[in-house]
């Protein structure tokens, strides 16, 4: 193992030496062909995982910082390039990154004060008397705390996970290959499934959401506020999440039909108590929190400073304590190294490495505005497909969505169809394996589904989420462009 990791580090060190020894390529300026050595090499190191992700990161922004800090200006195609070392701090002051920072306080205070739980509980037993219903139950309950919970491990892994086992193994259905087909099999696939659907409906619902839609912003110039993304993806999202409990249904077929609901309903109820103050004071927080970022543009707040809002308004109002907060190491990681890639990303666009990528694309592939449509289509087949290779959300938008983008925009792609549909298959793309995003570890690791069961599930959920966007989704941000409800 220390073998494996030296060569690692040999590996990853030796990318960013070799741009100080080969020089940069005809057009791309001397500290563009070095930072983008370090931030491959910081995407490689994120894949391999010699070091947590947070220190992967910090290292790289430290690296990039020294490097610039002595590299001279230098006049590139008529244009000065000359960076100043604070360049890969700026993500640490984006908006975006404090927004999905902030947000996963609300997702923290879901799962300390139980209101996720009472909520399913109350769905299961007004809703859930088949096993279908129980599917239903499961995409209405995501869908409806989604907005608050960028983790979709809290919500996938977190919230539904204990509820829907607890539900298979009350109605005997165990993971030991003889009864996980009675319903555990169809539960367990469903809540994942519908986790990563959920997942693009809103900005707030994913955190990669937001790293995704800064890394493409230098290539595409698509910016969209949070009720323009709600707007976009309400109609493909909201097809594509009425259609996952069926076809998953379709592919887990359970055994049993008829539930219990009240009993269930009426036992976890029981368990938990009475609504508590902090439930309540919650529920009050989530509600004005979604309608501020609805209607953020009427009342001239960022979505950022809603999310920065909630943080106070919760320790003050006594929801959550100020140390829940701080032990909320996955929000604190995040915090971290999104910060760092959209930093380097930020060194990256000012080193006009983002300029120079569109042009060698453009060159590769060559402007062909007739088939832009179809090449648009074949990018986000292929930004599906590839999610096979990777085991990080992460790593996929860090390496691929910038090369995605660049190729897209060479190919004469409308910047509103492929900006949209690329953040759409951030999240649907996690489907095909149960390694590609972080529920599905935990999902999976219940031993209710095979791992052939959950790639073909996975596989035809993703192709069909695929379609819906290549066709429903399509239509639907032609007619918002030209109404002009979108814009790039």
């Amino acid at each position: 193992m220390q073998s494996k990791k030296l060569l690692q580090y040999i590996f990853i060190l030796a990318l960013p030496i070799l741009t100080f020894i080969i020089p940069a390529p005809a057009g791309l300026s001397a500290i563009g062909w070095h930072l983008i050595g370090i931030y491959v090499a910081a995407i490689i190191a994120i894949i391999c995982k010699p070091l947590p992700t947070p220190v992967i990161l910090l290292s790289a922004v430290v690296i990039s910082a020294i490097v610039i800090a002595n590299t001279p200006a230098e006049v590139v195609n008529g244009t000065k390039i000359a960076l100043k070392q604070t360049v890969v701090l700026d993500g640490y002051k984006s908006s975006t990154t404090w927004l999905v920072f902030a947000a996963f306080t609300l997702s923290t205070a879901f799962v300390i004060t139980g209101l996720g739980k009472r909520i399913a509980y109350k769905m299961i037993g007004a809703f859930g008397s088949t096993s279908l219903r129980l599917g239903y139950v499961g995409a209405f309950l995501d869908l409806l705390i989604s907005p608050a919970m960028p983790s979709v491990t809290a919500r996938g892994a977190g919230i539904m996970l204990p509820i829907m086992n607890s539900i298979a193994v009350s109605l005997g259905s165990e993971p030991d290959g003889k009864s996980a087909n009675k319903i555990g099999s169809y539960l367990m696939a469903n809540t994942y499934m519908v986790v990563k659907t959920t997942g693009y409906i809103t900005f707030t619902a994913m955190a990669t959401n937001a790293l995704t839609l800064g890394l493409m912003e230098p290539i595409l110039h698509l910016k969209l506020t949070w009720m323009e993304w709600f707007l976009a993806m309400s109609v493909p999202g909201l097809l594509a999440l009425f259609l996952t409990p069926i076809f998953v249904y379709w592919l887990n077929k359970p055994e049993l039909k008829k539930i219990d609901n009240k009993a269930i309903a009426k036992q976890g109820l029981e368990e938990m108590g009475p609504m508590s103050y902090a439930e309540k004071g919650l529920l009050v927080t989530f509600i004005l929190a979604v309608l501020c970022w609805m209607f953020s543009d009427v009342l001239h707040l960022s979505a950022a400073t809603v999310a920065i809002a909630i943080m106070p308004i919760l320790v003050i109002a006594k929801v959550i304590s100020w140390d829940d907060i701080l032990n909320k190491k996955g929000a604190w990681n995040i915090f971290i190294w999104y910060g760092g890639l959209l930093g380097l990303a930020s060194a990256l666009k000012g080193a006009g490495f983002f300029t120079w990528l569109a042009s060698v694309m453009e060159q590769l592939v060559g402007n062909n505005t007739g088939n832009a449509t179809t090449i648009t289509m074949l990018i986000l087949l292929l930004s599906v497909a590839v999610r096979y290779f990777f085991a990080s959300g992460g790593a996929y938008v860090a390496s691929m969505i910038p090369v995605f983008a660049a190729v897209g925009m060479a190919a004469g792609a409308s910047p509103v169809l492929l900006g949209l549909g690329l953040l759409a298959t951030n999240s649907f793309g996690g489907m095909v394996t149960h390694y590609g995003s972080g529920p599905a570890a935990p999902i999976f690791g219940t031993g209710y589904n095979s791992i052939k069961s959950w790639w073909l599930t996975g596989g035809i959920l993703a192709l069909i989420s695929l379609v819906i966007i290549c066709t429903v989704g399509f239509g639907w941000w032609h007619m918002l462009t030209s109404l002009g409800f979108l814009r790039a």
